[in-house]
């Protein structure tokens, strides 16, 4: 199952995404289906319509949280050591944008870098969940691009600069619930080009033990995100690229970027 968020124009909504690539069709549902069950309203839309547009799949109204470090060859590439417990991070939910959404690069930042990412969206409000339970508490999971100002990330003492900025959180195509996540592909491509090509199972800390973790330092909320890190090969953004962060078994989450001035 595949649930997506999108417009027509109006008011967003929600949908499951049936049939093949380039044939997707999107079966509206009514109301927020981390809330309340799915339910089909007998409508279904074209996903290729002129008029559709997808958005970000969720919007968190509490947290996201990003973790740091949590692949060995990417700590490795930057120079620095795998941390012994998950290193965390908070991004404001305004750096969340979705699909085709362009990434704004800061004019403050001369070195902006693309970091694809598995995405866990939370589905019921969860506090010191043990790590045997916490995927219970988990909606589904989505591909992320935890965009990075890497320049400022260097030269700031915290990374609230550089990874919390308007457009830093592209988030979608959409969520997949009940996905099975020990060992799926995360590429990022820039222009067409393969930069990125890790698998979740090189992940130092595991889905299930980053909820759990994440849930003794906060409580989650519902719709909250949490970021898994990311494998080697993250790389710059320049004005007019096109970046695409794949996740096997979710889909392509695509953003053109863009530098205004």
């Amino acid at each position: 199952m595949r649930i997506a968020r999108f417009t027509t124009g109006q008011d967003p909504r929600f949908a499951l995404v049936e049939g093949e690539p380039g044939q997707e069709e999107l079966v509206v549902i009514t109301g927020d289906p981390i809330y309340m069950p799915v339910q089909p309203t007998g409508e279904r839309v074209r996903l290729d319509d002129d008029a559709v547009r997808l958005l970000a799949p969720v919007i968190p109204r509490s947290k996201i949280v990003g973790v740091g470090r949590n692949y060995a060859d990417h700590a490795a590439e930057l120079g620095n050591e795998v941390p012994s417990a998950p290193l965390l991070f908070l991004k404001p939910n305004t750096s969340v944008i979705g699909p085709d959404d362009p990434i704004v690069l800061p004019d403050w930042s001369q070195r902006v870098e693309h970091e694809a990412e598995l995405a866990i969206v939370i589905g019921k409000v969860t506090k010191d969940v043990s790590p045997e339970r916490a995927l219970d508490h988990v909606f589904g999971f989505t591909a992320a691009n935890d965009v990075t100002a890497r320049d400022i990330q260097r030269s700031d003492d915290q990374w609230t600069r550089a990874k919390g900025f308007d457009g830093s959180c592209p988030i979608g195509p959409w969520i997949v619930p009940a996905l099975d996540t020990e060992d799926l592909q995360v590429t990022a491509r820039v222009n067409g080009e393969t930069r990125q090509d890790g698998r979740t199972s090189q992940m130092v800390f595991d889905a299930a033990f980053l909820v759990s973790y994440v849930s003794e330092v906060f409580t989650l909320l519902p719709g909250d995100v949490i970021l898994t890190g990311t494998p080697a090969g993250v790389g710059p953004l320049t004005d007019r690229d096109v970046v695409e962060v794949e996740v096997e078994d979710i889909g392509v989450l695509r953003n053109p970027v863009l530098r205004r001035g």
